[in-house]
């Protein structure tokens, strides 16, 4: 595994890679409240296939990317971060991965330029669309989605994630392998991160809830034993996908897909990139 830094936009960000430095360029975005360590037992199975596999440590998760302000983590914003980077290694189109926020950047992207994106892997989250149309009409999601009002709140929730030595972040990631877990606390807890990374949450309008129909290829993973992401979004995803599209669901899987089954969805992720080149 390599580990390097991208300077983009003013900014220097966090990056890790593996596979051969000329195979198609896979670009996978982490979520909320995890760091690019989530993928680094799915890069393996990419950079085996032949792709060359990259994650960064997204604005305001690396300490060189961290502009103050909610404004600065608009969706749009984290979606051009995203362009910018993939340029600086000389990639301006690529295959995308996104899990939880990340999942949401990466719709966002595919959406406002789709010239960029050769294929897209969502992880968990549906559409932005069905996700707001779930939240507005379907109580069980409804439910499920109550934390995000309380993450837009002003320093109450960077307050509650690291009291008492982290406490409530680390038992986030019971499940979790302590490595990979101890790496996600070690972002998030440096100073200033937790405020940055709530600032998407902050950041959420309506333009996000409005992301166009998508016009490429893409393959949706949802697991069925997600606290936070209920069945009627997931299955209404594919009314707002225009091009090819899959749905794969892991049953009895948490929300932590990309740390708990990389093989399965590292598989995944090549078959999808495979048949888009």
């Amino acid at each position: 595994m390599e580990r390097f830094t991208i300077d983009a936009r003013g900014m220097r960000f966090d990056a890790i890679a593996d596979g051969p430095a000329d195979g198609p360029l896979v670009v996978l975005l982490h979520g909320f409240p995890e760091s690019k360590a989530e993928w680094t037992r799915v890069m393996p199975v990419l950079a085996a296939a032949g792709f060359r596999a990259m994650a960064f440590d997204q604005r305001g998760y690396s300490r060189g990317a961290r502009p103050e302000g909610v404004d600065a983590y608009h969706h749009v914003q984290l979606g051009d971060d995203v362009v910018a980077v993939a340029a600086e290694i000389g990639h301006d189109r690529f295959h995308l991965v996104g899990h939880d926020w990340g999942a949401l950047v990466a719709w966002s992207l595919a959406g406002l330029r789709p010239e960029t994106v050769a294929s897209l892997t969502i992880v968990s989250v549906p559409h932005p669309r069905a996700f707001a149309g779930a939240r507005a009409h379907d109580p069980d999601q409804r439910e499920r989605s109550s934390y995000i009002e309380g993450f837009r709140v002003a320093d109450e929730p960077e307050a509650a994630f690291l009291a008492d030595d982290a406490d409530m972040l680390r038992r986030a990631f019971a499940e979790l392998d302590p490595e990979l877990a101890s790496e996600h606390v070690r972002v998030l807890t440096d100073p200033g991160a937790m405020t940055a990374t709530l600032n998407w949450y902050r950041a959420w309008d309506r333009s996000l809830d409005h992301t166009p129909r998508i016009t490429v290829p893409t393959l949706f993973v949802w697991s069925d034993d997600d606290v936070a992401l209920g069945r009627t979004a997931a299955e209404a995803t594919a009314g707002f996908v225009e091009g090819p599209y899959r749905f794969e669901v892991f049953p009895g899987l948490s929300h932590w897909i990309p740390e708990l089954a990389p093989d399965r969805l590292g598989a995944l992720i090549v078959e999808q990139a495979s048949a888009h080149p």
